[in-house]
């Protein structure tokens, strides 16, 4: 059968800013507010839908070179239009806000495809597995000790989660003690910590020996993902059980060869989202797999969902709080957690979500 035309007619990209449910902090910055930019295009006579989280410049970035560099390009061409877009950003940089922006017109641009086909993208992608792990995350350092305990207990007893995570790093005196309180309401769920590269190589060592003793089963980023020795030296020297994850600050394929080559991680994190997209996120898969190292996807779980069921080697989701709130709040069709797991809906086409015009608009920036 052949294939409809689909060439790329119209690319527009609006930002939101949606305020937090409480304030939140991490081991090295503190926000009350997720700015959200959506791509929509029209292609073959579908519209498809991307989206990623950054900065109000990602908006502009897809209006001033991106649009232009993928108009006209057929929408099943998405090697062709990616490299498009890589090369209309050469001079302003591909790293940071412009993948971020090049990220949400690669998920539109599957989205157009998978639904001119009639098919979910999970399928077009071929998929590996029907339902996919999560882990529920959030924890943030702003909490008190009774909300930090009430977020990962619900996940553990709410949605089935099998693992939970929480930040540390913006107050070390204080992580111990609200590490053991977590600790303390989640069963025999397993525990994660992210410390957002906060601490030193020595003091995240001595973290990592705390931690282990109080059964944290991945510590995240103990030191700069882009220290990748003092990465190594955790994963070397760090508790048996323990495994070290870093890789959501990679923005293309180069960041995540180099980091698998110096064998810094157990599990390496990706995020479509900011690594160009599903095209982007595909390439880290490969690679992570050709390192036989376990894959895990960074927030954007609506956005993950898909890819993950095609992703060779995946570990889980990263049920995020942020996010999971506003997916659910601002998109149709975003997943609903079972037994710890999310599954696509095979009945709808694309990507599985459509955006809400009427509730986004308050937020609009």
């Amino acid at each position: 059968m052949a294939r409809p035309d689909a060439p790329v007619q119209g690319l527009t990209a609006r930002a939101f800013r949606i305020p937090t449910d409480a304030p939140e902090a991490d081991g090295t910055m503190a926000w009350d507010a997720t700015t959200l930019i959506v791509v929509e295009l029209q292609a073959g006579g579908v519209h498809g839908v991307g989206y990623t989280y950054a900065s109000v410049g990602a908006r502009d970035l897809v209006a001033e070179a991106l649009a232009p560099a993928v108009a006209g390009l057929d929408c099943f061409d998405t090697p062709r239009a990616w490299w498009a877009m890589v090369g209309a950003v050469r001079n302003v940089g591909w790293r940071g806000v412009a993948a971020s922006a090049i990220s949400a017109v690669d998920a539109a641009l599957w989205d157009a495809k998978a639904k001119l086909l009639g098919t979910p993208l999970a399928r077009l992608l071929g998929m590996r597995r029907d339902v996919v792990p999560i882990y529920g995350s959030g924890g943030f350092t702003s909490y008190d000790d009774a909300r930090l305990g009430d977020q990962l207990a619900g996940w553990v007893e709410g949605a089935g989660c099998g693992a939970v995570k929480m930040k540390v790093g913006s107050d070390p005196a204080s992580d111990l003690q609200r590490v053991t309180s977590a600790r303390s309401r989640i069963g025999s769920a397993e525990l994660y910590v992210d410390a957002n590269g906060a601490l030193s190589r020595k003091r995240a060592l001595a973290f990592a020996e705390r931690y282990g003793e109080l059964g944290v089963r991945w510590f995240e980023e103990p030191v700069s993902s882009d220290d990748l020795e003092g990465l190594r030296l955790l994963r070397d020297r760090g508790p048996g059980g323990m495994d070290i994850a870093a890789g959501e600050y990679g923005y293309e394929l180069f960041y995540f060869r180099r980091m698998l080559e110096s064998e810094s991680v157990d599990v390496l994190q990706a995020d479509a989202s900011r690594c160009g997209g599903i095209t982007g996120f595909l390439q880290a898969a490969t690679l992570a797999d050709a390192y036989s190292t376990p894959l895990s996807t960074h927030t954007a779980p609506a956005l993950h969902l898909p890819v993950a069921c095609a992703a060779a080697g995946l570990k889980n989701v990263e049920w995020f709080h942020d996010h999971v709130r506003i997916e659910n709040m601002l998109f149709d069709g975003a997943p609903v957690p079972r037994g710890g797991t999310i599954s696509p809906d095979l009945s709808r086409p694309g990507l599985g979500i459509e955006f809400k015009e009427g509730a986004a608009a308050q937020y609009a920036v």
